[in-house]
């Protein structure tokens, strides 16, 4: 991914954060950058992990669950400012995200955000990465972990930032927390228990998620610190909405699907890969 290519992504992100009061179709964007759509389309996708309509309705979908939050707004010009045409249709898009009807999330008084605005790194190193350069994390670690973890908060729903950084602090005081960087920049994190042997939080920069690292944190996990035992996680269940790639890539590491779960009231289910499966891994 060229510094080029970069810029024009960022171009993008600050388009649509400054338009997401209103209807953000690829159409118009494209138009807006002197970009064709199709090449827009693979461009951004490639980027950030995710395509424009799925970035853009999840950026939406947050602001609009701050005004359900923040203000006394009516849901329908809620609706309207974040780009629906219909107070149904956006509780519908809503629900499918939150888990939760407009109404009912409001009476929560608890914000979260499902997608924060993406930050990107225009210089990216064109190297080979291997276990060797996973480490323990350390305190000086903290504000930088804290910034990808905002950038890969669309794999982690109901995420409170005070109560993820008390985690954090003890993790990385009992070494059970792991990072990866390129040069300065920190691209994957791991926070994983040792009994049961579990991954908490698995974070790869969206720039960095086709470059294998999430293989490459659990070869890191299977040779130095949980080796020969059973590791379970969670993430989302089949068919839910607000899921990146998360089941796929779970699967893609050998991990098997095992009973459903709510965590924090939010639908889930436990995946494991179990010591035969590791075996295996070590062979291929």
């Amino acid at each position: 991914m060229g510094e080029k290519s970069v810029i024009s992504i960022e171009t993008v992100i600050d388009y649509i954060e400054n338009h997401l009061d209103g209807k953000l179709e690829l159409d118009t964007i494209a138009e807006s950058i002197h970009y064709s759509k199709y090449h827009l389309h693979r461009l951004f996708t490639e980027t950030v992990g995710m395509t424009i309509h799925d970035y853009v309705q999840r950026r939406q979908l947050t602001e609009a669950a701050k005004l359900l939050i923040f203000s006394h707004m009516p849901l329908i010009e809620i609706a309207f400012i974040c780009g629906y045409e219909s107070q149904q249709s956006f509780s519908s898009a809503f629900k499918a995200m939150y888990k939760l009807s407009p109404a009912k999330y409001r009476d929560k008084r608890n914000f979260y955000p499902l997608q924060l605005r993406f930050t990107l790194h225009r210089k990216m190193a064109a190297m080979e990465f291997t276990v060797r350069d996973i480490h323990l994390a350390e305190k000086t670690d903290i504000s930088d972990w804290m910034n990808l973890m905002r950038l890969v908060i669309d794999g982690y729903p109901v995420m409170d930032e005070a109560d993820y950084l008390s985690k954090l602090e003890e993790s990385i005081a009992e070494k059970r927390a792991l990072v990866l960087r390129d040069g300065n920049i920190l691209i994957g994190a791991m926070v994983f228990s040792y009994s049961p042997g579990s991954i908490e939080f698995l974070g790869v920069h969206p720039q960095y998620r086709n470059h294998g690292l999430q293989k490459l944190f659990l070869d890191a996990l299977l040779e130095t610190y949980l080796p020969g035992q059973e590791i379970s996680t969670t993430t989302y269940r089949e068919q839910d909405k607000a899921d990146t790639g998360y089941r796929d890539m779970l699967l893609q590491l050998g991990f098997a699907e095992k009973e459903l779960l709510t965590e924090f009231g939010y639908p889930t289910q436990r995946f494991v890969l179990p010591p035969k499966k590791q075996e295996d891994k070590k062979h291929e």
